[in-house]
């Protein structure tokens, strides 16, 4: 016997009312996931976007707005972005006296205090690599010409390198035999005799150089202490198995690791010293051959009152410095990259 079949003839008893039936899915269609997706990234990364185009961008349009116009403090609330715009503040910024040499006092600035920091850290990271008692202490010590305000230590060379009272020139008439104390921050050149020639010696330019290199190298020591951390042991290893001394395994083994790591830290350290203004200026005010692009900036927006001046050289800086970074870039990047 069989049992009631349903209308139709199919068979099968039809569904009771009142059981829940199960639920039928669509799958979204994967434009309209992506569209989604589109609009939730956007909506995210929006505050992000505008704070940079509010804070970054328009900003330094609105400098380049002003290196083209012949803009002055008093006139500087009638300039807008539609002005009359020429190149008379780039023939001005050549044309005056002072231009070149503070160029090539900038240039010498950022490659001296570059590289000095740098052989700084090196310097630091070797000596600090083996372990020791202590040697966490000292690595955190290290770190605090870096981590100080720059106005304290910049008040404490001042005391320091003071030829009335300071102790760099008590040290050096007393036990070094200085006929005279030395002007470390005020004088431009000290003749120096070496082998019967008198060489003129760029005194402060070097004293705030020693600042940049003696401030700046915690920041390489600690890129290349943990660089030197991730050197795998047993190549040294089988260096001193093999015989090699320990210049021989600094050249061969530890020297070709740290090159990508010197290769950035150059190109940071130019770019940051390059257009550093607080170090010089709280040291010696750019006085005595000291004065950088930076501090002339400052000077011509602050001393002459000529904004529009001051706005041409800080794009010519921002244009000497896109042009080192694509040189380095095209010829060094891939190079160290293939090293690394």
């Amino acid at each position: 016997m069989t049992g009631p079949k349903a209308p139709g003839g199919t068979g099968l008893a039809p569904v009771p009312p009142g059981r829940p039936t199960a639920p039928v899915t669509r799958q979204a269609k994967p434009g309209s996931l992506r569209r989604s997706e589109a609009r939730t990234g956007l909506g995210l990364i929006a505050p992000t976007v505008i704070i940079v185009i509010a804070v970054v961008v328009l900003p330094i349009l609105w400098s380049i707005s002003l290196a083209f116009q012949r803009v002055r403090l008093i006139n500087l609330r009638s300039a807008g972005i539609f002005g009359q715009y020429s190149l008379h503040n780039f023939e001005n910024v050549f044309s005056t006296p002072g231009f070149l040499d503070s160029l090539l006092t900038t240039l010498a600035y950022s490659v001296l205090g570059t590289a000095s920091s740098i052989a700084l850290g090196v310097v630091a990271s070797l000596a600090l690599r083996r372990k020791f008692r202590a040697r966490g202490f000292v690595r955190s010590v290290m770190l605090l010409p870096y981590v100080a305000p720059v106005v304290a230590v910049t008040f404490v060379w001042q005391t320091m390198l003071s030829p009335q009272f300071g102790v760099i020139n008590y040290w050096g008439q007393h036990l070094l035999g200085w006929s005279k104390p030395i002007a470390f921050l005020s004088e431009k050149s000290n003749e120096v005799s070496f082998l019967g020639l008198h060489i003129p010696v760029p005194t402060a330019l070097l004293t705030v150089i020693a600042f940049e290199a003696w401030r700046q190298f915690p920041f390489a020591f600690l890129f290349l202490t943990a660089r030197m951390q991730a050197i795998p042991a047993s190549l040294e290893e089988a260096a001193m198995m093999d015989g090699a001394t320990i210049s021989q395994r600094f050249r061969y083994i530890v020297w070709p690791q740290l090159l990508p790591t010197i290769a950035v830290l150059s190109v940071l350290r130019f770019i940051w010293t390059f257009t550093s203004f607080d170090d010089i200026y709280l040291l010696t005010g750019g006085g005595a051959g000291t004065e950088v692009i930076s501090v002339r900036v400052y000077n011509f927006l602050t001393g002459r009152g000529d904004i529009g001046l001051a706005s041409a050289q800080a794009l010519i800086i921002a244009l000497v410095l896109a042009v080192m970074v694509g040189v380095y870039m095209k010829f060094f990047a891939r190079r160290e990259g293939d090293l690394s």
